[in-house]
């Protein structure tokens, strides 16, 4: 039986990654700040969205994603080293924005825009994962559903304005830091790929699923 679409939906959770018997609490979304989506638009993880889709405005739920049904393995091509050149504003190295561990906005030939996290910077490189940060990890999501109804048009209409980019983008609040504007890499296929769904909230981004 096909999943309805064009349901609103709000859930608080919490999210764990589990894996080695161990629990890390990675994000929270609560009561006051509910994660928020319509059904349909490919805005969450698909096994996400199924296991929420089955639910009903008050229940509980606590599910595990593999990682084959979340963001899959780590994959090494992904893992680039990128010429240091790229990061130079203005003939300058973008020290602000460029250290180890920043979550960096790029953008490549194609005009895709995603996030990469920088694992190292050398005088001529700089070592750039552009794997989803929950790459070969199984997630646990505990909480509940707040609301779960028809979506209005209004807010299918603002929830399709902002997937074609007409409102907010992530904030620097929302990508970690390393957000003094999108750096051009030039480095091919290699960095077009989709890094999951970062939706949530009223600027459609902010959280990992």
């Amino acid at each position: 039986m096909e999943r309805p679409h064009n349901q609103y939906i709000a859930v608080s959770y919490k999210l764990y990654t589990a894996d080695d018997n161990e629990n890390e609490l990675i994000e929270e979304a609560t009561a006051d700040k509910p994660f928020q989506f319509i059904s349909g638009f490919g805005i969450t993880l698909d096994a996400f969205e199924q296991e929420i889709m089955a639910l009903a405005k008050g229940d509980n739920f606590d599910f595990k994603l593999t990682k084959e049904q979340a963001y899959g393995d780590i994959e090494q091509e992904r893992i680039l080293d990128l010429d240091r050149s790229i990061f130079t504003i203005n003939g300058h190295f973008d020290h602000e924005h460029i250290f180890v561990d920043a979550i960096v906005p790029l953008q490549n030939e194609d005009g895709n825009h995603f996030y990469g996290r920088v694992l190292s910077v050398t005088d001529e490189n700089v070592k750039m994962d552009l794997n989803h940060p929950l790459a070969g990890k199984t997630l646990q999501f505990v909480g509940s559903v707040i609301e779960k109804r028809e979506a209005t048009n209004e807010e299918i209409q603002g929830m399709i304005n902002r997937l074609s980019g007409e409102h907010c983008g992530c904030g620097c609040d929302d990508c970690g830091g390393g957000c003094g504007g999108h750096h051009d890499c030039n480095c091919g296929d290699e960095c077009g790929h989709d890094h999951g769904h970062h939706h949530g909230g009223d600027c459609g981004c902010g959280h990992c699923h």
